[in-house]
């Protein structure tokens, strides 16, 4: 059990530290100010023409970033299920590790101040717009 939830938190640590860097170009962290308040930190890599990484990698990143928390709710149900208490305590790290990244690098897709919603809402309205815009030239 010590040694998965170790394993755990290297993987959320390699995740958040290395592999999102260098695989999206994003990062975040928390600060805490001077006078204690904690601050978050959402950042992405400036766009200067150049795109070191290739888009295989990225949806690899992003698939594994997503895929993996839906695994850990199975866990987690089937854990609950299977009346298997003692592994509760891992299964429910596993799932906040992974979801604080899956939040983070959302985040920082995102941007730090805009809303997912907002972000959804945008994607759905561009979908639309070039169905239209294939049904368009189609006729």
């Amino acid at each position: 059990m010590v040694t998965i939830i170790l394993l755990l938190s290297c993987d959320f640590w390699t995740v958040k530290n290395v592999s999102g860097r260098l695989l999206v170009g994003l990062r975040w962290w928390n600060q805490v100010d001077e006078d204690g308040r904690s601050r978050w930190v959402f950042e992405s890599r400036k766009s200067d023409g150049v795109n070191k990484t290739s888009s295989a990698e990225s949806r690899v990143f992003w698939l594994g970033l997503t895929v993996c928390p839906i695994f850990w709710v199975i866990f987690f149900f089937s854990t609950i299920f299977s009346l298997n208490i003692k592994w509760l305590a891992v299964v429910i790290m596993g799932l906040v590790l992974q979801w604080a990244n899956l939040y983070g690098y959302v985040r920082c897709k995102v941007g730090g101040k805009s809303s997912l919603r907002k972000m959804a809402k945008t994607y759905i309205s561009g979908q639309i717009f070039k169905q239209a815009m294939k049904e368009t030239e189609k006729t």
